[in-house]
């Protein structure tokens, strides 16, 4: 009979291990993340990591540090799922190992030219983080901060961000939300709003750096990109924008039919490649703010992974990793080299504010700021 009870414990006790190891390995996401590490208090408040899942089989995990996509999850060709973002595996890694990765950037999408604009005959002076311009709102930007969440269901996440006055020394009290949908046809959808009681700039997007082979080791130069834009604005020797367009015709910015990134990226005898390291640009759009076509889209030979770009933006700025080095450690501790992703900014032009003959990003009281920038994955076979 002791003999008994001692199978029946020792029975109990394995089972309850069995159960418990199996408790943790349904608490990972599709992805491999483990949503505990990313349950800290970050400035006062807490983090945490949402899970949107679509009845296709499709998974997006964010963070609301930073408004960040960590990992998307979408089939390949063979029908295996992939994660197609580089990212970190903590949201520790996030807050210590300065990144763009995945961001909703605010509140001014990339460069303002030394950080200086004009409103009003009031001059603003923003911290100046890159080559003396100022970058994504500056050292302090929200991808640095903390957006209050509210999962709605289980294909929608809503964001907000409330940005006193004088935040970064941007004149005026944001508010400004991000609602990410997912939808059935595995699409991303980003909608951005914004309002403010003093008159500012905005500008948002989101920094994810897409590797559509699943494969963080390999490189995006054999994806196929193509651009929806006859223009591009160039950039001097700091990627400050020169206040030209210019057409791509004849140029190796010319994506206007599909093309291999790596065809010209290191033919740094054109001026522009040199300047951006390669590419990093922005394009100026075809598309006239119309939001049902394809802004850009990109595929993986390897995967068969295609993503389109739907913007009512007029930019896209595509960013080709460049400053990529091998220092940092990714998820699944792999570590991002030089071109293991690239980067589809939907936006207005950078320095679009002291550049008047520009679409402008001015944001009054009474005003709404919009964007949408949808994300669409599909296969090629």
């Amino acid at each position: 009979m002791r003999n008994m009870k001692k199978l029946l414990l020792t029975v109990g006790i394995a089972v309850g291990l069995l159960s418990s190891c199996s408790n943790k390995q349904e608490a990972l996401t599709l992805s491999g993340l483990s949503p505990a590490n990313f349950q800290k208090e970050v400035k006062g408040k807490q983090a945490n990591l949402f899970v949107l899942k679509n009845k296709a089989g499709m998974e997006v995990c964010i963070t609301n540090f930073g408004g960040r996509i960590v990992s998307i999850m979408v089939p390949d060709k063979k029908g295996e799922m992939k994660d197609v973002v580089l990212g970190f595996d903590s949201v520790a890694d996030y807050v210590n190992v300065p990144s763009d990765f995945g961001a909703s950037i605010g509140r001014y999408a990339n460069r303002i030219k030394q950080g200086k604009f004009v409103i009003d005959g009031d001059t603003i002076q923003l911290p100046q983080n890159n080559f003396g311009h100022c970058l994504h709102g500056g050292p302090q930007g929200w991808q640095y901060q903390m957006y209050d969440a509210q999962k709605i269901d289980d294909t929608k996440l809503k964001l907000t961000m409330v940005s006193p006055d004088g935040d970064s020394n941007f004149p005026g009290k944001v508010t400004a939300t991000v609602f990410f949908t997912l939808t059935e046809d595995n699409s991303i959808d980003i909608q951005y709003e914004a309002t403010t009681d003093k008159k500012t700039v905005i500008n948002m997007t989101n920094h994810s750096y897409f590797n559509l082979s699943g494969d963080a080791t390999i490189s995006i130069t054999d994806n196929i990109l193509t651009i929806n834009a006859d223009k591009y604005t160039p950039v001097d020797s700091t990627f400050m924008t020169t206040g030209e367009i210019l057409p791509v015709a004849g140029t190796p910015m010319d994506f206007t039919t599909p093309k291999v990134i790596g065809t010209d990226i290191n033919k740094y005898d054109f001026i522009q490649l040199k300047n951006g390291n390669g590419y990093d640009h922005n394009w100026v759009l075809n598309t006239a703010g119309d939001a049902t076509k394809v802004a850009a889209k990109v595929t993986s030979p390897a995967s068969g992974i295609t993503l389109e770009v739907f913007t009512d933006e007029p930019g896209i700025q595509v960013y080709t990793g460049n400053f990529l080095d091998g220092t940092v450690k990714g998820k699944k501790s792999i570590i991002y080299k030089q071109r293991t992703g690239v980067c589809l900014e939907t936006q207005h032009y950078p320095d679009s504010p002291n550049k008047p003959q520009w679409p402008s990003v001015i944001l009054e009281p009474g005003k709404t700021y919009k964007s949408h920038c949808i994300f669409k994955f599909t296969v090629e076979k």
